[in-house]
């Protein structure tokens, strides 16, 4: 196993460059930090460790046939975006996708852009058994260190997609997908009530200005999720959990 001691060193240059998203765009990598990183099956590009990690964590990570690195403590904390780090990165190749035929149930994202939020949904839709989620240009990155943390292991379990509003429309609408979107008008059903078809398409919104007006204008049926308190809203990511856990007890009842 190599151990890189220099900052000058090519491929911890090249491995530092992964935390600007233009770069991660460019070389289709990305990075990921923690122990349980290693659990999963999908095997890395590159694993870095921390000088001093634990030979248990080393022995977890022989499982995956990749390069394997160890850095100072000092190169390390340049890398890492946590304050109290396992001592363990992984490098994937991206997962970002080409739009072609997908699932019969998506989930549009229409320029969420908290990372915690994006990766909070994918972890939530992973969970109710959803493998496509679409993002409109303008989004979040989804390989932001934020939201592949939060999403907890489960970026690398659902297909991503960034492509135009204006191709969001046109892509659903020839592909016959109903458009359901969460969208305060007059004419919205709580969603409770909304009515799935063979294939459906889930839409949320920013967290300040929800659903494009054009989306909603383009849209078969627009929700709400009722509230009962004095709650304002709901933050985005827990809306989607509920409208999806929501779907998915109706899809199982069909």
């Amino acid at each position: 196993m190599d151990i890189i001691t220099s900052k000058d060193n090519e491929l911890y240059k090249f491995i530092k460059k992964l935390k600007v998203k233009k770069y991660r765009d460019l070389e289709q990598q990305f990075l990921a930090e923690g122990r349980k990183f290693l659990e999963f099956e999908e095997n890395p590009k590159l694993i870095i460790f921390k000088e001093g990690i634990s030979e248990e964590i080393i022995n977890i990570a022989q499982k995956h046939n990749c390069r394997k690195i160890i850095l100072t403590e000092k190169l390390f904390k340049e890398l890492s975006s946590q304050e109290n780090s396992q001592g363990v990165i992984i490098c994937y190749a991206s997962k970002i996708k080409e739009l072609k035929n997908l699932e019969n149930n998506i989930i549009v994202l229409n320029r969420v852009a908290d990372p915690g939020n994006l990766g909070t949904i994918i972890r939530v839709a992973d969970a109710a058994g959803f493998k496509e989620i679409i993002l409109t240009k303008g989004s979040v990155d989804c390989y932001n260190d934020k939201t592949v943390r939060s999403s907890m292991g489960s970026i690398l379990s659902i297909n991503i997609y960034y492509i135009e509003e204006n191709e969001v429309i046109q892509f659903l609408k020839e592909k016959a997908y109903k458009i359901i979107v969460t969208a305060l008008e007059t004419n919205s059903i709580p969603y409770t009530e909304m009515e799935l078809t063979e294939k459906n398409a889930f839409i949320f919104g920013n967290e300040g200005d929800g659903v494009s007006r054009e989306i909603i204008k383009n849209s078969d049926e627009k929700v709400i999720i009722p509230i009962y308190g004095s709650a304002e809203s709901l933050n985005v990511a827990m809306a989607t959990g509920i409208i999806l856990y929501d779907v998915r007890n109706k899809l199982e009842k069909k």
